[in-house]
C-alpha cells in the first residue's frame, strides 16, 4: 500500500506531534483497538512543550485523528474477514 505524503497546517502541527508520540498508547480490545488512553495526553502535551491554553485544540485535533484512525482499522479488519 503506498501512502502519499500530506501537508500540515501549522496550527495543527503539535497535534499530529502529540498524536505520533501516543502510537504506543492504544486501549486494545479483542477485536483490535477501541481507542486512546486519554489519561496520557497531559504528560505527552507538557513533555512536548505545548502551551496549555491550546490544549483543547490539540486534543479535539487528537479525537479526530482517533476516529479516523479507528476507521482505518475497522476497514482493515473487515478486509482481512472476507
Amino acid at each position: 500500500m503506498e501512502v502519499e505524503p500530506l501537508g500540515v497546517w501549522p496550527e495543527h502541527w503539535d497535534a499530529v506531534l502529540a498524536f505520533m508520540a501516543l502510537g504506543t498508547q492504544w486501549n486494545v480490545g479483542m477485536a483490535g483497538p477501541i481507542g486512546l488512553r486519554y489519561e496520557v495526553i497531559p504528560i505527552v502535551l507538557r513533555m512536548q512543550g505545548v502551551r496549555r491554553q491550546d490544549w483543547p485544540h490539540v486534543f479535539e485535533c487528537i479525537r479526530v485523528m482517533e476516529g479516523e484512525a479507528l476507521r482505518f482499522f475497522a476497514e482493515r479488519r473487515a478486509e482481512k474477514d472476507n
